[in-house]
């Protein structure tokens, strides 16, 4: 039986708030061009946290999106990368990424309309 997402039950929506969640989408599309540390995944997403990268990171490595290697090394170091199913999202992801930036001004003007509207 196929899952539906429309039953608040379906593990399905879990999927969804996973790869549909900001940081997620941001730490994937950074991962896209191989591992990398905690370091520069913090540096390369502005704003988020500590805390969110870190719970991000987890989230996405339970879900077999990413792995977590750590190397033997003073001081250690982790890098973290995707797995065949985490890389399976980046075409959908590059689609959702150009959409959201080829559209961003007509998203500002109705914002804006909006806005003096309220």
């Amino acid at each position: 039986m196929k899952p539906n997402l429309y039953d608040r039950k379906c593990g399905s929506r879990q999927v969804l708030d996973r790869i549909g969640d900001r940081w997620s989408v941001l730490v994937v599309l950074t991962l896209a061009d191989g591992p990398r540390r905690y370091g520069e995944l913090a540096e390369r997403i502005d704003g988020v946290s500590q805390k969110m990268l870190t719970q991000t990171l987890r989230g996405l490595e339970r879900d077999g999106l990413a792995t977590r290697t750590v190397h033997a090394a003073v001081p250690p170091r982790v890098d973290y990368e995707l797995t065949d199913l985490g890389r399976s999202l980046l075409t959908l992801l590059a689609g959702l990424e150009a959409w959201a930036t080829d559209h961003l001004p007509e998203v500002e003007a109705a914002r804006d309309r909006y806005d003096t509207r309220a």
